[in-house]
């Protein structure tokens, strides 16, 4: 759902867009961009079809606004982005505006309540790019790195190993129909990125 209908579904106006667009368009973002909101509000759209036309319109606002502000500071960049979009719902009921935040704010730990569709929506959409075609995982992992290219390469390493090795010790997706469609790609790209690093560092196993 375009965002001028999903805030329109929920009795707003549309006029914070060209704000997000400039927020996306920042000139430090590589893979954070409007391209990668345009596909999880897609794809999230896509595992939330059945749901009805008000709660849809929650979580499209959710997927536009999820990373609208970006500083490579987890954790900050989310509740940034949650104030952002409180601030663009002006007009929409309380209850609507919450919820969104409360979308955006699951996405600091990939985390909700097994029950909440909205949510595993959401988070499912997100991580879609892991289960992508080869090419197009890489051109993802080059993109996070230049994000973070304040840090030397040793550090990165370290914390991408990490980062890795939490998304392999669990199920990445909350849905049967996400894991269907992007579990097996994603094992295989998180598996052979995370080989890269660890033979980056002498690590063979």
């Amino acid at each position: 759902m375009r965002w001028h209908d999903a805030v329109a579904a929920l009795g707003g106006e549309p006029e914070a867009w060209p704000r997000l667009e400039a927020r996306y368009a920042e000139p430090h973002r590589r893979y954070h961009t409007l391209t990668h909101a345009a596909a999880v509000a897609r794809d999230s759209a896509w595992l939330a079809a059945g749901l009805g036309e008000t709660d849809r319109a929650i979580l499209a606002v959710a997927a536009w606004t999820h990373d609208v502000v970006y500083d490579a500071k987890p954790g900050e960049d989310e509740r940034a982005s949650a104030a952002w979009a409180r601030e663009a719902l002006a007009g929409v009921a309380a209850a609507h505006v919450e919820r969104v935040e409360g979308l955006i704010l699951t996405t600091i730990k990939h985390d909700a309540p097994p029950d909440d569709l909205l949510a595993t929506a959401l988070l499912d959409a997100d991580l879609a790019i892991l289960g992508a075609p080869e090419e197009q995982y890489a051109e993802y992992a080059r993109g996070v790195r230049e994000e973070y290219a304040k840090y030397p390469d040793d550090v990165w390493r370290e914390g991408r190993i990490a980062v890795l090795e939490r998304l392999l010790s669990r199920p990445l997706y909350r849905s049967e129909t996400a894991r269907t469609r992007w579990a097996s790609a994603a094992g295989k790209n998180l598996t052979a990125e995370l080989t890269h690093w660890r033979r980056a560092r002498g690590d063979h196993r």
